[in-house]
């Protein structure tokens, strides 16, 4: 196994609790890929709005990959600062998150381009995500434009409401939680819109129910979180 220092993967983040919503096709594409038992290069560009699942797909992908004992490695471009961090890369499936976070930058262009290639040689599996398509991204190094076209591209739709209600009960649930739809429908509309912003207020939540032993209901939601 493989990770950039100061990276875990998180449990609850997987292929089994992913919403897909109209994202469907692109969950189906990477639960594909480790089915398949051709030992052939793979590549993925992720790409869509912040909040559309770019970050849970990426980790889930390396999620599975441990499950299945292989070598990976998630890096958030977003996170780092030393380009040298790349030439380390040589895990049997790569997740790149945030590309946008370093496009036009001649010394991490290239760096993504002999990964890209070193990948390739390797036979593994590359996905990356940024906020826009490839075409959009502001790259600047001919080449990583070029490779960034090889693979399939998928952009990511935002969650509506009633699809973020099913995503926070499918949380909730593998947490052990039971939540009210009323309940799940208040929160939606008086927290920050993000299911990121939504997911954390499960911690909370969680911890306060525990403790003073009572069910999760409007009051006492909005007595936990000072609201």
């Amino acid at each position: 196994m493989q990770l950039s220092l100061g990276v875990n993967l998180q449990d609850d983040l997987n292929f089994d609790n992913f919403l897909s919503g109209q994202n469907s096709a692109v969950l189906a594409q990477l639960k594909g890929l480790f089915s398949s038992k051709d030992d052939v290069f793979s590549f993925i560009y992720l790409w869509g709005r912040e909040d559309s699942g770019k970050t849970h797909l990426l980790k889930a992908t390396c999620y599975q990959a441990e499950v299945l004992t292989k070598s990976h490695c998630y890096l958030n471009l977003a996170d780092e600062t030393d380009v040298s961090v790349l030439t380390n890369i040589s895990s049997e499936v790569v997740c790149i998150d945030n590309l946008q976070a370093v496009a036009g930058n001649s010394l991490w262009e290239e760096g993504l381009f002999h990964l890209f290639n070193r990948i390739r040689e390797q036979q593994g599996l590359l996905v990356f995500s940024a906020l826009s398509g490839p075409n959009h991204l502001g790259i600047v190094l001919p080449d990583l434009v070029s490779r960034l076209s090889w693979g399939l591209t998928y952009a990511l739709h935002l969650l509506q409401d009633d699809e973020k209600l099913l995503a926070f009960k499918l949380r909730a649930r593998q947490r052990g939680m039971d939540v009210p739809d009323e309940v799940i429908r208040y929160l939606i509309h008086r927290s920050p819109r993000k299911l990121s912003g939504l997911f954390a207020l499960l911690d909370v939540l969680d911890d306060a129910s525990l403790k003073e032993q009572r069910k999760l209901t409007i009051p006492f939601v909005r007595q936990a979180l000072s609201w």
